[in-house]
């Protein structure tokens, strides 16, 4: 069900149904690009060469990577 903004609302239209596409149901990929941008300004600030940047770099795409990581050497599991 669409509400007159063109707006996901009620149970009939879940996110991700082909009646109701929209950006709005996906947030996540906001605040990874977020996160990514931050990262990319933390890496490339503090290296020292051209290849420690370019390494920076690929770093930021995978940093929730290493989150999830140390998260779970910190649970223990």
């Amino acid at each position: 069900m669409m509400d007159k903004n063109n707006n996901c609302c009620g149970n009939e239209g879940a996110c991700g149904t082909e009646s109701c596409k929209s950006f709005k149901c996906g947030s996540g990929s906001c605040i990874y690009g977020l996160g990514f941008v931050g990262a990319v300004i933390y890496y490339i600030s503090t290296a020292t060469t051209f290849w420690i940047g370019v390494l920076g770099v690929l770093k930021a795409l995978v940093w929730p990577g290493f989150i999830v990581f140390e998260l779970l050497k910190f649970l223990g599991a």
